[in-house]
């Protein structure tokens, strides 16, 4: 069996990737928002802030749960969610080697 196309990439690229892909909706860029307003733990009131089925909700929860963007855990019959803060730790680590880099060369480039 041949390698994939990810195989051909650090683990950090790859794991910076499914991040950026979790993120690459704006129902989830939403579900993130409101849980950092609310600053806690979400049991199930997410799908009333969102203008979207229950479902379909769920669907985008376990995208950001599974990219490791926010935590879920199990009280009582619901699952409630919180930000991952590892998860935005390298998202933060990219943004600010970015920034730095771009802090060097300001107007050295085209």
């Amino acid at each position: 069996m041949g390698a994939t196309k990810t195989d051909h990439f650090s683990e950090t690229q790859n794991e910076l990737a499914v991040l950026a892909k979790a993120l690459g909706h704006p129902a989830r860029i939403a579900i993130m928002e409101h849980l950092l307003k609310v600053n806690a733990c979400i049991c199930g009131d997410i799908v009333n802030e969102l203008p979207l089925s229950q479902p379909t909700v769920s669907q985008h929860l376990k995208e950001l749960k599974n990219a490791g963007l926010i935590k879920g855990s199990i009280e009582g019959n619901s699952i409630c969610y919180c930000i991952n803060e590892a998860g935005f730790e390298k998202i933060k680590v990219f943004f600010d080697h970015i920034s730095s880099h771009l802090a060097k060369k300001r107007n050295e480039c085209c």
